[in-house]
């Protein structure tokens, strides 16, 4: 038996036989007649039809791939896929006069011929494919027959690259009958199908919602570092995210021993949002604290406050060194005291007691309210250095998604024109 493959997809089993010419005889030129003169030839659908056994018989097999139905991820070795297999082979009981018999092809009855048995070695289950019961017989004796095939096949996919994948699999025929004539071996040739995955279901429904989350987190730290909205809208567009992601699972693959693409960016994206809230609760806990500190080292101010804050374009605000001028009550009434002395009787001494009693309670309660409401030195460095911190991590944030995303971005479209 000899074997090829040419650029359609088509190939041919040949085998070993003797050739010798015999024309069918109808006794008129109609499809009854035609019938009636291959009667005794179907009765020969058991042998392979060749007068000499020595005869090479050529079987030509071309298959067309109609559509993928679909490819069962959680398995990731299996292919669902529609195909017409066409099967051609030369029939020496079977020729005829087209003038004679009236026509030069009809159809019979597929059961009444032989049938070669080419199978398909990566089926993985039966062909629920509908049968069709006839095949084509052409007045040189060339048998045409055609048949669906639901091929539910073996195939080793390649994630990694998914949704941007471009899968090659193999389709390897084989007849377990059938010899070749040079080494008696058994016959197998296959074909590769290249499948290119429709990528926009993915991209609609993963890809950009998750890019819109991460760019709401990256929004979110504009809001305050010490406010407690801020930690409760990242935790709370943290657990969105994951019922996402838990919704959206029957969409990604099985990962098996491979790790696609689209795994590692979802999980960097939720592995960046826990990073961010992590990042607000220290900054938060820092600044709520940094009254308890006490004054930063001279290293510490110099680095953050003059080198980090120019470079983060933060820099502290100048402090205000006219202190309000505020009248000591006492000196006053002290002064008016003086005035009445002169002016009035000696007997007004009481009053100026408890003018001078009030204003000394005055003053106390202006030093306490003082003490609460301005800040101290110490205190505002810690914050604009807790500031300082939140908007670097912040520029730090931006960098890595960029870099992250952009290579990503780069891996799949250089492998996917490479493919």
């Amino acid at each position: 038996m000899s074997m090829y493959i040419n650029h359609k997809g088509t190939f041919l089993l040949s085998f070993v036989a003797q050739y010798s010419s015999t024309l069918l005889n109808c006794s008129n030129p109609d499809s009854p007649s035609m019938l009636e003169a291959l009667k005794p030839v179907f009765n020969l659908n058991a042998i392979r039809p060749v007068v000499n056994t020595t005869t090479v018989t050529n079987i030509g097999i071309s298959i067309t791939v109609f559509g993928i139905l679909g490819v069962l991820k959680r398995r990731r070795t299996v292919s669902d896929s529609w195909v017409s297999l066409l099967q051609k082979w030369q029939n020496e009981f079977t020729k005829w006069d087209p003038e004679e018999c009236g026509t030069s092809r009809m159809s019979v009855p597929r059961t009444n011929l032989w049938l070669p048995d080419i199978i398909i070695n990566e089926f993985m289950d039966e062909n629920t494919a509908p049968k069709v019961p006839y095949a084509y017989l052409l007045s040189d004796g060339t048998v045409s027959d055609s048949q669906p095939i639901k091929a539910i096949t073996s195939c080793k996919l390649d994630i990694y690259l998914f949704p941007f994948d471009i899968q090659n699999c193999t389709l390897s025929f084989n007849s377990y009958t059938l010899k070749s004539k040079y080494n008696h071996e058994d016959v197998s040739q296959a074909i590769l199908i290249s499948l290119r995955r429709q990528a926009m279901l993915y991209v609609v429904n993963l890809l950009l919602p998750s890019c819109f989350l991460i760019t709401v987190d990256l929004f979110s730290f504009i809001l305050p570092p010490n406010d407690a909205d801020r930690s409760s809208f990242k935790m709370t567009l943290i657990l969105g995210y994951t019922v996402f992601l838990l919704m959206m699972n029957d969409l990604l693959p099985a990962t098996g021993n491979a790790i696609p693409l689209i795994n590692v960016f979802l999980s960097m994206c939720l592995a960046m949002m826990v990073a961010s809230l992590l990042e607000t609760i220290v900054i938060t806990n820092f600044l709520c604290g940094s009254s308890n500190y006490s004054r930063a080292p001279r290293w510490i101010r110099v680095l953050f406050l003059k080198i980090l804050g120019r470079l983060v374009c933060l820099l502290p605000k100048p402090r205000d060194r006219n202190d309000t001028v505020i009248q000591n009550p006492v000196t006053k009434v002290t002064e008016e005291s003086k005035t009445l002395e002169q002016k009035g009787p000696l007997g007004e001494d009481k009053t100026l007691q408890e003018l001078r009693s009030l204003g000394r309670v005055l003053q106390a309660v202006r030093l306490q309210v003082e003490q609460h409401l301005s800040k101290s030195l110490s205190t505002e460095e810690w914050i604009q250095i807790g500031l300082i911190i939140d908007r670097l991590l912040f520029i730090l944030y931006i960098i890595f998604i960029t870099v992250s995303f952009i290579t990503i971005i780069i891996i799949w479209v250089v492998s996917y024109n490479a493919a």
